[in-house]
């Protein structure tokens, strides 16, 4: 009885996270585009024919249509299927990672955030301050929230709103440093204005400490994939790149792995003080 319970609650939320991957599908295309993203209803981008209720269905409605407008028969973008696909997985790992506690919903709505703006960089290469200033404020009103339901008094409140408030700061002042320093080595803008925003938005989720961690791996995984791609002969060293996907992954490998990366950093380090 217990392992069909199990089954149904990991299907309905998988379910809830492919249904609020078909909504960032929606915002990636929309707000770039200074649309409404709430309407009007969900359409075919080509011939803007409104797709029935069971067309819209996530991930089932792709298949069903075998990737294709029922209307116009033009190629709908895989791309569409693979975000409701990966955000029912990440809400599912998310909740093995917390199970039910406030962790999950914050954090259900944190990676909601990282990918919506990943995405938005990837197409444009710009990520927008409608997303990283509410992202931001979003992010403190979780951290006030952990520290009342964990505390249940205004000291805990206060003290995860700090920490919320710390982590922005040196996010939003440590990449303000290194534009001003890559600029002035390298004669000419080294990142745009959003990245610091959110790096930011970030830190107020995680704080300070994880916030580090974050863009240790990013940076780690940044060089990585350019070195990948620049040996393949797909990209020019001098070319542009968005680095908000490369921040959104290390935002998401803290939530799920920073706490042990850094004890084993501490315990590593320990062997080596007298």
């Amino acid at each position: 009885m217990e392992s069909l319970i199990d089954v149904t609650v990991n299907v309905f939320i998988f379910a809830l996270g492919a249904s609020i991957g078909s909504f960032i599908n929606v915002v990636v295309y929309r707000l770039p585009a200074k649309l409404s993203i709430l309407w009007p209803p969900s359409r075919c981008p080509d011939c803007l024919h409104k797709l029935k209720p069971y067309d819209n269905i996530p991930l089932l409605g792709w298949i069903w249509l075998k990737g294709r407008c029922r209307h116009c028969r033009n190629r709908i973008s895989p791309r569409y299927f693979l975000v409701e696909g990966l955000t029912g997985f990440i809400f599912l790992s998310v909740y093995w990672a917390f199970q039910s506690t406030i962790f999950t919903l914050g954090y259900w709505a944190f990676c909601s955030w990282l990918l919506t703006l990943a995405l938005i960089d990837l197409d444009t290469m710009r990520l927008p301050d409608q997303l990283t200033k509410s992202g931001l404020i979003l992010g403190l009103v979780f951290q006030m929230t952990v520290g009342f339901l964990l505390e249940a008094n205004g000291v805990g409140v206060a003290k995860h709103l700090m920490s919320g408030i710390a982590g922005a700061t040196v996010g939003l002042w440590l990449f303000d440093i290194i534009a001003l320093v890559g600029s002035w080595l390298f004669k000419k803008t080294v990142q745009g204005a959003g990245d610091s925003k959110l790096v930011a938005m970030i830190g107020a989720w995680i704080g300070w400490r994880f916030l580090l961690l974050s863009i240790l791996v990013s940076c780690f995984t940044g060089v990585l994939v350019m070195g990948i791609a620049i040996l393949l002969s797909r990209h020019k060293i001098r070319q542009k790149i968005p680095f908000g996907p490369f921040l959104a992954f290390g935002g998401v490998f803290s939530i799920f792995s920073g706490g042990a990366t850094l004890s084993y950093y501490w315990r590593y380090v320990h062997l080596f003080i007298p």
